[in-house]
């Protein structure tokens, strides 16, 4: 983890996962424009980079956190890096995922299917689990896991990704309810719908982006959650 240059100790804590571009960089932005430390994860350094210069050059502040989320355990040294430094976590926002191939249910690769759980399904489950102390120890904590309406609605060959999605979605609203009366930890579970986004971009080749919302405009619902009435 890269130190910041700035002291953060009076700014919320943000930590997003897939920072490196579309929504997850754009949430990134969004949270440091509003007054957010935020922490960037994703596998290429210099892509967070490019987002935490965009961040700093707006004023902000922000930590790059560049690794794969396959690799469990550093997720837990991450976590033991926060902890260490801030003593809690505000926000965690559970966006980074792959799409994988859209195939029929019978044919999906056994190789791709690992990797659909290992980083849609089983990364977030260890964010839980290594953050879940220093969400506690925030004056109010949120979690954000970022979907897809597949998630709860079955489209034919969308199975590998509809499958992480939707288990996803139940292991976040069980940990919220888990925490809802011991914590101030809240949970939220959102479909930013269709984004103008490099995965989106996979899945409809033949899709006019101009016709869809940016990353911003998604990011901006997603930010919207973390807003306390």
């Amino acid at each position: 983890m890269t130190e910041p240059t700035t002291d953060t100790a009076a700014k919320k804590i943000a930590l997003v996962t897939g920072a490196s571009r579309g929504i997850g960089a754009a949430i990134a932005e969004q949270l440091a424009a509003q007054g957010w430390h935020v922490i960037l994860t994703a596998r290429s350094e210099g892509a967070l980079g490019q987002v935490d210069d965009k961040i700093h050059a707006a004023g902000g502040t922000a930590t790059i956190a560049p690794f794969d989320l396959a690799d469990l355990d550093a997720i837990d040294r991450l976590a033991n890096a926060v902890g260490a430094r801030w003593g809690r976590l505000d926000a965690l926002i559970l966006n980074a995922a792959q799409l994988g191939t859209l195939a029929p249910v019978p044919h999906l690769d056994r190789k791709e299917w690992d990797k659909l759980i290992a980083i849609n399904l089983t990364a977030n489950w260890r964010l839980l689990a290594g953050f879940d102390p220093w969400l506690r120890q925030a004056p109010a904590a949120d979690v954000v896991a970022v979907t897809s309406s597949v998630g709860s609605a079955p489209r034919a060959y969308w199975g590998g990704y509809a499958a992480t999605k939707a288990a996803l979605e139940n292991l976040v609203a069980t940990y919220g309810a888990e925490v809802a009366n011991i914590s101030q930890i809240r949970t939220h579970i959102i479909d930013p719908g269709a984004t103008r986004t490099t995965m989106r971009a996979r899945a409809y080749p033949g899709e006019d982006p101009a016709r869809l919302k940016p990353p911003e405009a998604a990011a901006e619902r997603i930010i919207a959650a973390l807003a306390r009435g």
